[in-house]
């Protein structure tokens, strides 16, 4: 499968992802300007950017990449040459393995957008579903709570605490209720909730811009709903359809010192009981091969 259908396959799936392409490379390197790659979050590499080496330097970065949500151009060298400062939006790695070249590769981060629920068949969820449209949230009717980072209840009333409850228990960062203080007071006291759960509860919903009208009321819950975004309150949206514990844990590689992060593709090695990882296979067998003789 190419590059740009894979690519397609994994938004339409709502999984993040880093989209890297090769901008530059100085020979002698196995990459050219233009070989593209997809990196999943749990360290799989599609596509070819890189020989081994290269690669888990890139990969380090791009998960990297994946948790800070912002595109880095990434310069990979074999040896200590900084012409290429540290600078925002670029950096450099020094890759103890490479043979000789250097490599130029941005690195793109392509998450979903945030997922919001919305209950009701309002006016209000009605402007409220046009307004996420226009900021890019993918705002949906349904009632499948999987992958939700907020759910908004504009259905002035009906099972209300059922929906903040099941909320609540899949861990739904943002939870909006369209009601009044004394009416959104009552329905939250029926729940006996911690100080940690009501603190995901936003009721009246919507920053206090002294909206009255439907569309008004929508833009309300957008603007908070873009300030959970940004402050992290609709919690990551790197790890939604991510592999459980799929954080970028990291080794050192015995042979060469190289800090290399475990996942599927690292090169692996187990002796005695004990897990080793390597930056390619060229440190793993020159390890296997040295224990061998020990």
């Amino acid at each position: 499968m190419r590059i740009r259908e894979r690519a397609q396959q994994l938004l339409a799936a709502r999984t993040p992802f880093v989209h890297a392409t090769v901008v530059r490379a100085q020979p002698p390197t196995s990459a050219y300007p233009g070989d593209e790659a997809i990196l999943l979050a749990d360290g799989t590499i599609e596509g070819f950017v890189g020989g081994q080496c290269a690669q888990n330097s890139i990969r380090k970065a791009a998960l990297g990449v994946l948790q800070a949500g912002e595109s880095v151009l990434l310069r990979v060298l074999p040896d200590g040459d900084v012409h290429f400062p540290e600078a925002p939006g670029a950096c450099v790695v020094v890759n103890p393995c490479l043979s000789g070249g250097s490599l130029e590769i941005f690195l793109t981060p392509q998450l979903p957008a945030p997922l919001v629920r919305v209950y009701g068949v309002t006016p209000i969820a009605d402007a409220l579903i046009d307004v996420c449209g226009v900021v890019g949230y993918d705002a949906r009717r349904d009632t499948d709570l999987a992958d939700t980072n907020a759910v908004v209840i504009a259905s002035h009333g009906g099972p209300e605490a059922e929906i903040i409850r099941a909320a609540l228990d899949n861990g739904v960062g943002y939870i909006g209720l369209v009601a009044s203080k004394v009416r959104g007071a009552s329905i939250l006291n029926e729940l006996e909730l911690s100080d940690a759960e009501r603190a995901r509860i936003h009721t009246p919903v919507g920053l206090p811009i002294g909206a009255k009208t439907p569309a008004e009321i929508a833009v309300s819950i957008a603007g908070e709903l873009i300030a959970a975004v940004r402050n992290g309150t609709l919690g990551s949206l790197t790890r939604r359809n991510a592999p459980a514990n799929s954080g970028p844990v990291e080794a050192v590689d015995p042979m060469c010192g190289m800090t290399v992060p475990i996942g599927p593709a690292t090169e692996h090695l187990q002796l005695v009981g004990e897990d080793y990882w390597f930056c390619g296979p060229g440190c793993r067998t020159a390890f296997a091969a040295g224990k061998a003789g020990v």
